[in-house]
């Protein structure tokens, strides 16, 4: 049985200091000067070292700035994808296709042996789309992910996707742990933008987002972006793997100066290469945001 944690942090989005609130939705604040070019120059230099091909995008959530490097490449999304699933899962239950306590039957083609706590299910079981939508984030059940998609159409996804300028995202397929799913691409531009959509609550409505954030926040597989952070920093997030690709991208709710973050990596000779890369971008974009924050904080 999943929990869900009602989780109150403090995000400081103008130039007082402001209360705990619910996660969701994130004001806009007042733009400010966002030193954030020593950041772009340590990841180009960090990424030109980088183990195979790698992606990252930084979005300031504050003020709008993004640093990155190779943003607009296309790459693998693996399980990335399921963010833009979950999106367009939200975007019909608003219009009323369904609800979020609408039963879902489990088919033999929905079933992927993956892991997750469908692979196994049986067929002719049910399950509520808001129970699906919390496997395929925070276990990454592929299983669970194919019978949202079958539920809301793969056309209508990627349709979405291009509607709100995301045109590098694209779900060839259903998802699976084995066959041609490098074909399932996206760019970490694409996801940073997506990711601060969801932030902003501009995507379907601000309830929906709040919720999204929430499934995300309950993420399982904390081994990428959260790692190297203090364990007191809120990261929701989505995570992807193939067999040469280790991707993650979320929102990271550093108090001051909150940010998305995408960070792909694919062609790796070991999946060890790609985390330590993550951790490594991870852990710098926290110390120099940080700084950033401590600016802000002090009316810099």
């Amino acid at each position: 049985m999943i929990r869900r944690v009602f989780i109150a942090l403090t995000v400081a989005l103008t130039m007082v200091a402001a209360p705990a609130f619910a996660l969701g939705p994130l004001d806009e604040g007042p733009a400010l000067a966002s030193p954030l070019a020593q950041l772009q120059m340590r990841l180009d230099t960090l990424a030109r070292h980088a183990p195979g091909d790698v992606a990252v995008a930084v979005r300031d959530l504050r003020t709008g700035e993004v640093v990155g490097y190779n943003a607009h490449a296309s790459l693998p999304a693996a399980s990335t994808i399921k963010v833009p699933v979950m999106v367009e899962v939200f975007r019909q239950m608003e219009a009323g296709a369904f609800a979020l306590d609408r039963d879902v039957s489990l088919t033999s083609a929905d079933r992927d042996g993956g892991w997750g706590d469908l692979a196994d299910a049986p067929a002719n079981s049910h399950y509520t789309v808001r129970r699906l939508l919390w496997l395929m984030i925070t276990q990454s059940d592929n299983t669970a992910a194919n019978m949202l998609i079958r539920l809301v159409g793969r056309a209508h996804v990627n349709e979405t996707m291009h509607a709100l300028g995301l045109g590098n995202t694209s779900l060839s397929d259903y998802i699976r742990s084995y066959g041609d799913i490098r074909s399932i691409r996206t760019t970490a531009s694409d996801m940073v933008r997506l990711m601060a959509m969801i932030a902003h609550g501009q995507l379907v409505d601000e309830w929906s987002c709040g919720e999204m954030l929430q499934i995300m926040a309950g993420q399982h597989i904390n081994t990428l972006l959260p790692e190297p952070l203090p364990a007191d920093v809120l990261v929701a997030h989505k995570t992807g793997s193939l067999h040469d690709t280790l991707n993650d991208v979320g929102v990271v709710y550093l108090a001051g100066a909150p940010y998305a973050i995408a960070v792909m990596t694919t062609h790796l000779a070991s999946l060890d290469s790609g985390r330590a890369f993550i951790h490594a971008v991870s852990s710098l974009t926290f110390k120099q945001i940080s700084t950033l924050a401590a600016q802000r904080a002090d009316g810099a």
